[in-house]
């Protein structure tokens, strides 16, 4: 399947792709893409499938959604994937290291403990309906998410949209969600299928999602080949986190790029 696609900078430049995560959308890249990228790489960010503006049918597994995105984009590129779309490109340059010229993990989803996955996909089911876009924000915020209202409004306007009872909903299927949390059970591809690939790891200090082990295992099985960047703030790294996480990501990409920027 193609995707629907939020694009920036010029076509001709280096491409960086981003993949969001669970419920997400490819448009919250849209600060890091226009404050920080857009002026040396063509920023692509997929809505995959279940989400956003792209097509919402079955399957969901890990293996269409990668397909999906190599359909849509394609070609060597710098990668870069938040919490779900983390454990994409884990899956991609274990599968297709030729297409992946670095990798960006941002808190990503390596794998998850399977009752932490059967309760987030049990929280994924449930049908939430909000009257105004004000009560969806202050929900996200009163769940203890440490995101800054200003993202969540410019989330809510992207993401959110009036359904046929007249009430407000995120834009994705709920059962697409639960299906990728189950996904994100299945065991992992080796932290050594990163081997020569240039490497970022942004953490969540105050989210957990990276376990202690793995913040052990990647730099032991990567060694120089891995860059490991702690940053205050929740799961969502690029809103909770920006100046820190942007200018990782930035300086990161610059030095990896296929293009001399000097």
């Amino acid at each position: 399947m193609r995707l629907h696609v939020h694009e920036w900078g010029n076509a001709d430049a280096p491409t960086a792709v981003c993949v969001h995560g669970v419920s997400g959308h490819g448009r919250r890249f849209r600060r890091l893409a226009e404050e920080r990228l857009a002026a040396r790489f063509h920023v692509l960010a997929p809505d995959l499938r279940g989400h956003g503006r792209s097509d919402w049918e079955p399957p969901w597994d890990l293996d269409t959604h990668l397909a999906d995105v190599l359909e849509t984009v394609g070609g060597p590129s710098l990668w870069v994937g938040h919490s779900f779309g983390g454990r994409l490109v884990l899956e991609l340059a274990a599968r297709r290291p030729e297409l992946v010229r670095c990798a960006v993990l941002l808190d990503p989803a390596i794998d998850i403990l399977p009752h932490v996955g059967f309760d987030f996909a049990q929280d994924a089911a449930t049908d939430r309906e909000f009257a105004s876009a004000d009560e969806a924000i202050d929900a996200r915020l009163t769940s203890g998410s440490l995101t800054p209202r200003s993202a969540l409004e410019e989330e809510a306007r992207e993401h959110l949209v009036a359904t046929r009872d007249g009430k407000l909903r995120w834009r994705y299927a709920r059962a697409a969600v639960a299906t990728m949390y189950s996904e994100l059970c299945r065991k992992p591809p080796p932290p050594t299928a990163l081997a020569g690939i240039p490497t970022l790891l942004v953490h969540a200090e105050h989210f957990g999602l990276v376990r202690e082990e793995q913040l052990e295992e990647y730099p032991a099985a990567l060694g120089d080949g891995l860059e490991l960047v702690g940053v205050p703030g929740g799961h969502v790294v690029y809103w909770d986190a920006f100046d820190e996480t942007a200018d990782a990501v930035e300086k990161f990409l610059i030095r990896h790029s296929p293009v001399s920027h000097a």
